[in-house]
């Protein structure tokens, strides 16, 4: 009865959406259940359960756990209708409106996050609604209050770093409200999240140093603030060398690297930054290798390894986390890239599922991804070093 060509819960999907609008199913009725669809179509319940998926992205149906699916719509038409203050509402639209609050973004980290869920939130006719905070907690408290009150139904959070969550995230969380978090977690508290397994990229990044011979190896953070990605990658850098039988020499770290931070990547602190990094390498002359937590670190050791007359990675290997794509012939730093297509993918999937949580929505509590590690020229074997 299916025709082949589309998967069956496409046709399935087409089949529903046009008896709603012939009317078959009007404003208000329940639509068959998936366990209904299953056994009418003779079908599977994956097969059931993604075509009313669909529907209810779309805006056609409301799915109510516990109770079924609901027709929202008759037609296909999108209506507008104002409240008395004014503001538009959400009761009419057809198309979701999905909010993204994030701190900053560039080529080396959030570009490609950004363009995957733009992607997903297109192919399931959404509206992705964008703000930055850069990193400002102030500025995200009022970015989270200002898209709840546009009408979002659902908001992906790449959080600030602070040593606490804003008040704002956990009443989003005690209010159950449809929000996954990107890059962070909330320690003691249930919420979605998807972020890189930085332990495990981490530890990757530091025991391929290891391999190359280095056992002098400076790791380069911001403060860490109890910020968790950080927590995560320091954690992976103490395990590699664990693993290898190499003791960590906590004095070749600088963690107090802060031009980085909200607000201050100017002029003046980067170079402060600088000069941090290279009297670091002088006070300690043992370093053969430098592991920096971000990139831009990586950008000012490698300025502070060339103003000292020395080269990279003759005599200081680097390593990093994030990079951006680099044309034919270029610089190109060893780094461990971020899945971002993948972490979009997988955000919009669990904020869909809390959005149209319905029987047998299993919403993961926590995703981590695994990191790439890219071999570029900024690191070389110390057996080969000039």
């Amino acid at each position: 009865m299916f025709a082949l060509s589309k998967p069956l819960y496409e046709v399935l999907y087409e089949n529903i959406k046009n008896d709603i609008n012939l009317g078959v199913y009007k404003e208000g009725d329940r639509v068959p259940s998936e366990k209904e669809l299953s056994q009418q179509f003779e079908v599977s319940r994956i097969t059931t359960k993604k075509a009313l998926e669909l529907l209810a992205t779309e805006g056609l149906i409301i799915r109510q756990p516990g109770r079924g699916s609901f027709v929202k719509h008759t037609s296909t038409n999108e209506k507008e209708s104002v409240e008395d203050d004014g503001k538009l509402s959400k009761k009419e639209r057809t198309a979701p409106l999905i909010g993204l609050v994030i701190t900053d973004f560039d080529d080396s980290y959030g570009t490609a996050l950004i363009s995957s869920i733009e992607k997903c939130t297109a192919k399931h006719s959404c509206f992705l609604v964008l703000r930055r905070t850069f990193g400002i907690v102030d500025i995200e408290q009022k970015a989270i209050r200002e898209l709840v009150e546009l009408g979002v139904e659902g908001l992906i959070i790449f959080p600030a770093q602070a040593e606490y969550f804003n008040e704002e995230i956990l009443k989003l969380v005690l209010n159950k409200f449809p929000l996954v978090l990107v890059d962070r977690h909330l320690k003691g508290i249930s919420t979605a999240s998807v972020s890189t397994n930085n332990v495990e990229a981490a530890r990757k990044g530091a025991e391929y140093l290891l391999d190359l011979g280095h056992r002098h190896i400076g790791l380069m953070t911001p403060p860490p603030n109890d910020t968790t990605p950080l927590e995560d990658r320091i954690e992976g850098f103490i395990q590699a060398h664990a693993e290898n039988g190499v003791m960590v020499d906590r004095d070749l770290w600088i963690n107090s690297l802060t031009s980085t931070l909200p607000n201050s990547f100017r002029p003046p602190n980067i170079n402060q930054d600088i000069e941090k990094i290279k009297k670091h390498l002088l006070d300690h002359p043992s370093i053969t290798a430098l592991f920096a937590a971000e990139y831009y670190i990586a950008l000012m050791a490698i300025e502070a390894v060339k103003e000292l007359g020395m080269s990279v990675p003759e005599d200081v290997s680097i390593i990093c986390f994030d990079s951006p794509p680099t044309h034919i012939g270029e610089f190109q730093l060893t780094y461990l890239a971020q899945d971002q297509e993948q972490m979009g993918q997988k955000v919009f999937e669990i904020l869909m599922k809390l959005r149209n949580k319905g029987d047998d929505n299993v919403v993961p509590n926590r995703i981590v991804l695994d990191a790439n590690l890219i071999i570029g020229n900024s690191t070389a074997s110390l057996a080969v070093k000039k």
